[in-house]
């Protein structure tokens, strides 16, 4: 369903029962809500949580910012990589705004957040803006960002820079041209398995038969790319939160690929490190994805530290 939350139009997913303690879910860069899987939902929702998942701005069916234009992504890591200023139409602040703007759309006034990879950085902006509406904060994949830390590995760099196939663009509920013509639907799947392929888990490889029809599904609701790269600059301009994440005092844990290409271990120990008494969950053969056979594992830690639901 789609809620008017900080003034936008965003695309919520609410399971589970109403008088439950609530999960709020947040994906990563570019990704959808459909990429938190309904069998994992259903593992929360089974264990008495009430579940929200979300699109993030300017992705999936939420309110999308063509208005603003698509950024000059090399120009941005120039200047990211110097150390300089990077300009972006929106920030990561920003996106926290929104998912608190979607508590409150929907009554909630404190939550256990779960986030994934960028989903992970607009968590810690809500644990350190709004300590007070979040329960706790389980941030998977993630980084405290600024600088010093490993980036990612030239294959890891290259697959994401890499661009996919063009496609025909429909109007949809994001903008005019966010979503694919279905005729192009199997080629943008195969750009995505290519890059799973890269930056997926291999210690817990899935077949194509799986991964294809899934990410099929997911294009077929919505493909806004120039809605990832607004993104990307929003991650490259946010500056680094490890200095502020030591007053942090919501509980929290990280968990972290061994074998993360895009965002490398070193990431989630300099974050758990950071936090006060964060926990850190190192996952042998994890890479840069959320593998279902790991779901279970995601599940129970989530559960650990949010307590029990009834």
């Amino acid at each position: 369903m789609r809620i008017s939350a900080n003034g936008l139009a965003i695309e919520v997913d609410d399971q589970g029962p109403a008088a439950g303690p609530a999960i709020v879910l947040i994906m990563g860069l570019g990704m959808q809500l459909v990429a938190w899987s309904e069998p994992f939902v259903q593992m929360l929702v089974a264990r008495g949580f009430r579940v929200i998942r979300m699109d993030n701005r300017d992705i999936g069916l939420s309110q999308g910012f063509d208005s603003f234009g698509v950024p000059n992504l090399a120009w941005a890591g120039m200047r990211h990589a110097f150390h300089l200023p990077v300009h972006s139409p929106y920030s990561l602040d920003d996106m926290a705004a929104d998912t608190l703007g979607v508590m409150d759309a929907l009554g909630i006034g404190a939550a256990h957040v779960v986030g994934a990879s960028m989903g992970g950085m607009i968590a810690q902006l809500m644990g350190l803006h709004a300590p007070q509406r979040v329960l706790s904060q389980t941030l998977m994949m993630t980084t405290p960002g600024g600088y010093g830390l490993p980036g990612p590995t030239a294959r890891a760099r290259a697959a994401m820079l890499r661009r996919p196939p063009k496609v025909r663009g429909l109007p949809g509920p994001g903008g005019p041209t966010s979503r694919p013509d279905p005729r192009d639907v199997p080629a943008l799947a195969e750009h995505l398995m290519t890059l799973l392929g890269v930056i997926g888990s291999p210690g817990f490889v899935q077949p194509p038969e799986v991964v294809r029809p899934r990410l099929e599904q997911m294009l077929a609701r919505a493909w806004h790319p120039q809605g990832t790269v607004r993104q990307l600059t929003a991650i490259m301009a946010a500056p680094g939160r490890s200095r502020a994440l030591r007053e942090c005092r919501v509980p929290s844990q990280v968990i972290h690929g061994l074998a993360d290409p895009l965002v490398p271990i070193a990431h989630g120990r300099a974050l758990a490190e950071a936090i006060p008494g964060a926990r850190l969950h190192e996952i042998e053969g994890m890479g840069h994805d959320l593998p279902p056979q790991l779901w279970e594992t995601f599940a129970s830690h989530i559960a650990a530290l949010a307590g029990p639901a009834a």
